[in-house]
């Protein structure tokens, strides 16, 4: 449908306002832990919401919403199995990541297998974080595109941009901030739009003898037999290989950076749980309005220009469903989702860069490393640089045609990511094993990969499940089978092995070391950002429409607006914590100077 001029108002100024966040937060930024792991300030809450929101963009409502219109609830086992990786965070891998007291994933890479594997990891995570990030940027251009028949290459550079100026501004605290913010405008709108769906079919009894009177009920099945899908997708054994990438990849020390920035091991347990409580919430609400566009408006749907016309089914549906004034806010909560996952991206893949490959890189070459208080002045350099790459792959992707978004990230999963997560998720348990066995185990897991591109070049490709089980087979017994090889390793490397798991499994003493807490100040910020969003929303109201989409559009704005003035008051009036400042002027683990400090 054709963008109005309301509706671009609201796109506007909502890209302001992120800026206006990174501009808000960033006198935080005084050094590079700042930057990078917000100084180890992050309340539970607010680390727990970014969590939540960066592990999905606009591909939840472009590429994941084309598989919820083709074969309907299957699409959910992606996200249960990403809450159950989110569980088992909770139970266990939160708050050993977290008392790890890392800066970068690489950093404790290097504390568990030394400098070789470190390096490796480094090089080999920053163009796999770039292209994740550029697939996301590029499904939400999908995304806008169908919505309003804006440019695609428009929406890639504006939408770049933004989210660049507010990374290399506020850096981490700009992550946790607007991530937050997000949050509160994305959640509220899809619910409201899974809701107008059941109510536009007549109600959740209607919406399912719809699904029934269109014959679609085994299509539509959670679990589909052998053979209803290419390459057995969506059958029991498909869920299983599900589950078991959300186990290795959501638990694995790739994952760690989630919780670096959480006050303590007891924050990044909630952070944890308040993450996979939302996610099993999105997993359900998200894919009623495709299952309701494949219904009512499938011709519509594949009638679209789209290089694969089921993912903009969820553009389509909430385009007829929203009343005058909350087309553009959903497009805004679209930004939202691709927002939170990119500039997480950007702001991990710069501290590796900065604290991991350019040290190392001065190492080689025989130069002292920057000191510190360079340190942050590099990472928005590296960030700026990041993004301008990113926009550019982004671009190029908007412009491929036959596989779509999903197909593009299943494939990156399961042939780059998974064979990395294998051993970094067994090393947090086998002790004995010797400095190469991560490196080991993921060449030999790669095998399985390099095996099934070559069968798909020759028209033979392998499905999603063969390609995770025989990576994760491959991967785990050839980890295990350097085990006995422990005997060799040398009494510096079994000393730094002990340290890890000792660090590892020590409670983090906030007050000791990081210091004075920033609780209410995040509380009041947020807070207060959230007020003038809902008020902001509140005004759409004025806009010609039924009673029923006024009442519509203030619950969202109000409900908002209400929370963000709770929350504020509720940062002014709470007695600030008394907590001792560190005494200790070095970080635990890597020796260097302490990060934490005073906002």
């Amino acid at each position: 449908m054709p963008h109005s001029i309301v509706d671009t108002i609201t796109i506007g100024v909502y890209l302001v306002l992120l800026i206006a966040v990174g501009l808000r937060v960033r006198a935080l930024n005084r050094n590079s832990g700042d930057f990078f792991r917000s100084g180890c300030q992050g309340t539970w809450w607010l680390v727990g919401v970014s969590d939540f929101m960066s592990s999905f963009s606009a591909w939840t409502f472009t590429g994941a919403a084309g598989v919820a219109f083709e074969a309907g609830w299957s699409v959910t086992i992606i996200f249960l199995a990403n809450a159950f990786g989110f569980l088992l965070n909770a139970i266990w891998f939160a708050p050993w990541f977290r008392q790890l007291r890392a800066t970068t994933v690489p950093e404790i890479i290097r504390n568990r297998f030394g400098a070789a594997t470190q390096q490796f990891y480094a090089w080999c995570n920053v163009p796999i974080r770039i292209l994740y990030s550029a697939l996301h940027l590029s499904a939400l251009a999908i995304f806008t595109a169908a919505a309003f028949g804006l440019n695609i290459s428009d929406v890639i550079i504006v939408v770049g941009i933004v989210i660049l100026v507010n990374a290399v501004t506020g850096g981490s605290w700009a992550v946790l901030s607007t991530d937050f913010i997000q949050m509160l405008i994305l959640m509220p709108l899809t619910v409201l739009i899974a809701t107008l769906c059941i109510v536009k079919i007549g109600g959740p009894i209607e919406f399912f003898e719809a699904i029934q009177a269109k014959g679609l009920s085994d299509q539509f099945a959670v679990i589909k037999p052998h053979g209803m899908f290419p390459n057995g997708a969506y059958t029991w054994l498909w869920a299983g290989a599900m589950f078991l990438q959300g186990l290795f990849m959501s638990n694995s020390m790739t994952s760690a950076s989630r919780y670096f920035a959480a006050k303590d091991g007891t924050a990044a347990r909630k952070a944890a749980l308040v993450a996979g409580g939302l996610t099993v919430l999105g997993g359900f609400v998200w894919f009623i309005p495709p299952i309701t566009a494949r219904l009512l408006f499938a011709d519509e749907v594949l009638a679209s220009s789209a290089a694969k016309p089921a993912e903009v089914a969820y553009a389509i549906a909430s385009a007829k469903m929203l009343p005058a004034g909350l087309t553009g806010l959903m497009v805004v909560a679209m930004f939202a989702a691709t927002g939170s996952s990119m500039d997480t991206g950007l702001n991990q893949t710069s501290a590796i860069i900065t604290r991991d490959i350019l040290p190392s890189l001065c190492r080689a070459l025989k130069q002292s490393s920057p000191a510190e208080r360079w340190m942050l002045t590099i990472g928005r350099i590296a960030t700026a640089m990041l993004g301008v790459i990113i926009i550019q792959l982004a671009l190029y992707f908007s412009g491929t045609k036959g596989a779509g978004i999903f197909e593009h990230m299943l494939a990156l999963g399961s042939m780059l990511v998974m064979p990395m997560s294998i051993p970094l998720f067994l090393a947090l348990f086998v002790k004995r094993a010797p400095w190469w066995s991560a490196l080991f185990s993921m060449v030999c897991a790669l095998v399985p990969s390099v095996i099934s591109f070559s069968d798909s070049q020759a028209g033979n490709p392998w499905s999603f499940q063969k390609e995770i089980l025989w990576g994760v087979s491959v991967g785990v017994l050839s980890f295990l089978l350097t085990v006995p090889f422990w005997r060799f390793a040398t009494a510096d490397y079994r000393a730094s092995v002990a340290g890890f798991f000792e660090t590892m499994h020590r409670p983090v003493d906030f007050a000791k070391e990081v210091g004075v807490e920033s609780d209410n100040r995040q509380l009041r910020t947020a807070g207060w950002f959230a007020a003038l969003i809902g008020s902001l929303v509140c005004l759409l109201a004025l806009l010609p429409n039924p009673v029923s989409g006024r009442i519509q559009i203030l619950s969202i704005g109000g409900s908002v607006a209400a929370l963000g003035l709770f929350m504020a008051r509720a940062g002014r009036s709470r007695t600030p914590a008394i907590s001792t400042p560190a005494t200790s002027a070095d970080d635990p683990v890597t020796g260097a100077p302490n990060l934490g400090g005073t906002p």
